[in-house]
């Protein structure tokens, strides 16, 4: 099944809002269980980068878990922020976790900082009209021996299989997210297409499938 591209963005505050409500707890546990199996020496400490944060599920349980970090959040969209900016003020964690709108590329990041000893991103990459973005913002701004790990979708064989999943994982969920999830399936890159992207960008890096809708990119930084 050929690639179906949707849009780069989510801008409209209901499906922020559905997003923020969805429970996402299962892949977003994995995303850090990943995390700490791949990077069992990571001291936990220094600058950590989300890209396509969303409202920032993941930033907030990982600063939990590592609580000598400091993080930051990059999402293109305001809606999707705006929730999750809710969230970290209520858990208290404003003086750790900043969150920013603002696209890929982008030719600076928040405080001027420059490199990261960890860079996440969680469902991004199917969003990218232009994936190498990604792959070249993750180059250069994991600092050396930093840690990356990539999470997203990756596409079916064939439609069937992608409804198959959607009414496996979102049969209660309201169907703006149900109907978000399927095109999701259907943009997704195959593992073998990252593969290219990944050496097109000089990233030696791991790929391959951690679940059975799910493919997961990791590395650190060695040049």
């Amino acid at each position: 099944m050929n690639r179906i591209p949707e849009p780069e963005l989510m801008e409209g505050e209901e499906q922020g809002l559905v997003y923020a409500q969805a429970d996402f707890s299962e892949p977003n546990k994995l995303f850090l269980s990943l995390f700490a199996e791949k990077f069992p020496h990571f001291s936990g400490k220094g600058e950590v980068l989300d890209l396509g944060c969303g409202p920032a599920d993941i930033l907030i349980r990982f600063a939990r878990k590592y609580p000598d970090c400091t993080c930051v959040g990059l999402d293109g969209a305001e809606a999707m922020l705006s929730p999750g900016r809710r969230v970290v003020e209520e858990e208290q964690l404003g003086h750790r976790i900043s969150l920013h709108c603002q696209h890929l590329p982008c030719p600076s990041l928040p405080h001027g900082q420059q490199q990261f000893q960890a860079i996440l991103s969680n469902s991004l990459l199917h969003h990218l009209h232009r994936p190498e973005v990604l792959w070249q913002t993750l180059r250069e701004y994991v600092a050396p021996g930093g840690a990356v790990l990539v999470m997203d979708l990756f596409r079916p064989e064939s439609t069937e299989a992608a409804r198959y999943l959607v009414s496996q994982y979102a049969a209660d969920e309201p169907e703006i997210l149900r109907k978000d999830f399927y095109n999701s399936l259907l943009a997704a890159f195959r593992p073998d297409e990252i593969e290219v992207q990944l050496k097109q960008t000089g990233l030696d890096f791991c790929c391959e499938k951690v679940s059975d809708r799910h493919v997961a990119v990791w590395g650190t930084r060695t040049w």
